[in-house]
């Protein structure tokens, strides 16, 4: 379970121009908008993330017209990503007061999940099959700013984060599937999923392969999230998991067997020492800003980085804050 609200220490705390009641503090890595003087440096707080749901008790009434939802603002010229509360929000408990301590569970804190177009939900097998390959979800780097330091001098890749709808595709045991982020679907399915998935061969590209394997991807173009990138419907692969071996695919294993099975990637940006894309969150952050290579009119949603040598999963997201905040 995703921690969406934790106890956290405020790092830093600093004027906003022209605002004399809020002030801007650093929780993990994220800068976040609180009320001048609620705060001192080092103080622990409550922290939840963007994209929690708050309960709807009269603690968070103020939240009503976000209909609960914490989302990226723009506050006297300051994003602010998240909310912080004083400890005293835990009225009805008293947990441990230690850095990142998960009370997600103890405020009833749940997560947003977008509404699933009619076009993408099809005809449901299953859960998605967790025991065979992880789902993708790279950790934001605000929650994890010390890997920029523990592996500045890794060579890192760097690709643009679409936003379309995530897909998996997987060969076991001479068996495909297809899945959504939380589902697999039937063999007769006839969601957008499965459609373009076989139109473009790749169950059965995937037989070719020596190995029980996991591709996964994004799904973009018409009917899905508005077709931001004015593309044709096709899928555009960033990971691959050796299920036989229960390993992730490195970045010249992955792109090897992309390119040998004729099958798109997402825009690569680049390969360099972490340190080359950025020493801070700030300096990561403003990186992942610009404008989408499918579309040069469209600012992109942010850039995924992954270490180069590894079969683990070393790997990090930067979202463009400008981004959500035209988005969300």
């Amino acid at each position: 379970m995703r921690k969406l609200a934790t106890i956290q220490r405020i790092i830093d705390l600093q004027p906003i121009p022209n605002a004399d009641a809020i002030e801007v503090a650093t929780i993990k890595g994220w800068k976040v908008v609180v009320k001048k003087n609620e705060f001192k440096i080092n103080d622990f707080c409550v922290y939840c993330e963007i994209d929690s749901i708050m309960p709807e008790i009269s603690e968070f009434e103020f939240l009503r017209e976000r209909k609960f939802r914490i989302k990226t603002m723009k506050l006297r010229g300051q994003i602010s990503q998240g909310i912080a509360f004083p400890l005293s929000i835990l009225n009805t408990e008293t947990p441990p007061i230690v850095d990142d301590y998960d009370v997600t569970e103890l405020l009833g804190v749940t997560l947003y999940e977008p509404i699933i177009p009619e076009q993408l939900r099809g005809q449901i097998k299953r859960q998605f099959p967790t025991y065979l390959f992880p789902k993708t979800d790279e950790e934001r780097i605000q929650n994890i700013p010390n890997i920029l330091e523990e592996f500045k001098d890794d060579i890192f890749y760097a690709t643009e984060k679409i936003d379309g709808s995530s897909i998996s595709i997987y060969k076991f045991k001479g068996e495909t599937g297809i899945c959504s982020r939380n589902m697999e679907f039937t063999n007769e399915d006839n969601s957008l999923y499965s459609k373009i998935a076989k139109e473009l061969d790749i169950p059965e590209k995937l037989k070719l392969v020596n190995y029980d394997i996991a591709l996964q991807g994004e799904l973009i173009g018409e009917r899905v999230q508005g077709n931001k990138y004015n593309s044709k419907n096709t899928i555009l692969f960033y990971s691959g998991y050796n299920i036989t071996d229960q390993k992730y695919l490195n970045f010249n294993e992955l792109f090897t067997l992309l390119r040998e099975l004729n099958l798109e990637t997402v825009p690569l940006i680049g390969v360099a020492n972490l340190n080359d894309f950025g020493t801070t969150v700030e300096e990561i952050i403003n990186f992942s800003k610009g404008f989408s290579f499918l579309n040069s009119k469209v600012m992109r949603e942010g850039v995924v980085f992954r270490l180069v040598g590894s079969n683990g999963k070393v790997s990090f997201k930067a979202i463009n804050p400008e981004f959500l905040l035209k988005y969300e």
